[in-house]
């Protein structure tokens, strides 16, 4: 089963890319470049929903 979850990305001070989700509470991650923010916010999101299966 595919679910979509939006993503907010903005850029911190120090040129980070931060993304999170704001429909998962404390589900972010940050990266240099949009390629590898995609690709870490999908394991966040992942480890999330497991983290949240567990603890119902």
């Amino acid at each position: 089963m595919n679910k979509e979850f939006n993503v907010i990305i903005e850029r911190d001070g120090d040129g980070y890319l931060v993304g999170y989700i704001p429909s998962i509470s404390g589900c972010h991650t940050q990266a240099k470049s949009l390629d590898e923010l995609m690709e870490r916010i999908k394991e966040a999101i992942e480890l999330c929903l497991e983290v949240d299966e567990i603890s119902y």
